[in-house]
């Protein structure tokens, strides 16, 4: 990709830099899950970091990563945080950016989850757990894996890098809705014991902004005038601090693009849920009557 040079110069250029860097390049690896864990075979250190080729490190991430690890034996794996300065200038970018800076810049600590963008985990535990398996988020899979066996993850959001990717409405929507959502809601069906572990974008303010997302919709398309304000005084409350540092960093009217970007994010999320649920059921039902066969 156009980005991997800018990755590569910025992560040589780093304190502390990685004794090796391997860049995974083989065009018949299709999955980042697979070319992730081809890295890893030939990797040497005692503590793998993951950097997707659309990131650029900030100078002090490794001497962060290196000194957490030394600092914490009991510490499996842990993941850092977008920054707050894009490179892409549209709304659409800006806002999408923004929020995983925010979201990640919000959760430090304990972490039932784990992010590949920048994140590192301890080798004897990634090959312990076999690596990532071939699935539409497998960082998170692969963070489940970890916490219910017992693992500590950590989100230090002082690990942070510049994301250099240019959204646009389309890819927003397709990747909130078939590579994000609707897998994320069927790995919480199929790993319930670790939902609660999960605590990026589910926590109480997520969900009820989605659901004052969902009733400002329905009340402006009905007229109910007052409840859609309701609905919005709502919505801003439960994201004060984020719209905050949209007025911020891009001013109010480019901040007012970036909450109507937001409010599609959170329907987008919300109509992942039953369709999500449908293929969860749907799969189970399959298989179900593939165990109850009878044997060819």
């Amino acid at each position: 990709p156009r980005t991997l040079p800018a990755c590569l110069a910025a992560i040589a250029s780093a304190a502390s830099p990685p004794e090796q860097v391997i860049v995974v390049e083989d065009p018949s690896i299709r999955h980042p899950a697979l070319a992730r864990n081809a890295g890893a075979a030939t990797a040497v250190g005692d503590v793998l970091v993951f950097v997707d080729a659309d990131v650029t490190v900030h100078p002090v991430a490794f001497v962060r990563i290196r000194a957490r690890f030394a600092s914490d034996p009991t510490l499996i794996a842990l993941f850092g945080s977008y920054d707050d300065s894009p490179t892409a200038r549209g709304v659409v970018s800006v806002t999408r950016n923004l929020l995983h800076h925010h979201v990640h810049q919000q959760a430090a600590g304990p972490a039932g989850t784990f992010w590949a963008g920048l994140g590192a985990i301890r080798r004897q535990s990634f090959e312990d757990i076999r690596g990532f398996v071939v699935h539409p988020i497998e960082d998170i899979e692969l963070g489940m894996r970890l916490t219910r066996g017992g693992a500590k993850i950590v989100l230090d959001p002082a690990i942070q890098g510049t994301h250099l990717k240019d959204w646009n409405f389309y890819s927003m929507v397709r990747t909130d809705l078939l590579v994000r959502g609707i897998p994320w809601v069927r790995l919480l069906l199929e790993q319930r014991n670790a939902a609660n572990n999960t605590n990026l974008n589910l926590g109480w303010s997520h969900r009820l902004s989605a659901l004052a997302c969902v009733a400002l919709v329905v009340a402006a398309l009905f007229g109910y005038v007052w409840v859609a304000g309701v609905a919005l005084g709502v919505l801003v409350l439960c994201n004060f601090a984020f719209y905050r540092l949209l007025v911020r960093r891009e001013g109010v009217l480019r901040a007012v693009g970036g909450v109507a970007v937001h409010i599609t994010h959170l329907l987008v999320a919300v109509a992942a849920v039953p369709l999500g649920v449908f293929q969860h059921l749907t799969a189970r039902r399959a298989s179900s009557v593939t165990k109850g066969a009878p044997p060819a």
